[in-house]
């Protein structure tokens, strides 16, 4: 695994859109909620659709294509058309910096 950077903590305001990053070749969504980030597969588990361009709201970003909702914190999938979770990686924050472990 490697530590990927993604942004500055003050680039990612809670409850904003998340960023999108290619961190070793995968497509990766990167939120702040609350205070706390998260970062899961860009891509919606339902069909192609980045999931970093969706609404967020609380701790669940809807896919802007279908409108599946995803738990950030987990992937856990909440609404159908999408049936399967999508990956998480484990977030690093040093000072003002936030990484990603892919």
């Amino acid at each position: 695994m490697t530590l990927v950077r993604v942004c500055r903590t003050d680039e990612l305001t809670p409850g904003s859109g998340g960023r999108y990053v290619v961190a070793n070749g995968t497509p990766v969504a990167v939120f702040n909620v609350d205070g706390e980030f998260y970062a899961i597969g860009d891509t919606c588990s339902h069909e192609e659709a980045s999931l970093s361009e969706g609404f967020v709201e609380d701790d669940i970003v809807e896919c802007p294509r279908h409108g599946a909702q995803f738990h950030i914190p987990t992937g856990q999938n909440r609404t159908l058309p999408a049936t399967r979770a999508v990956p998480t990686f484990p977030v690093k924050v040093e000072g003002d910096e936030v990484f990603v472990e892919v």
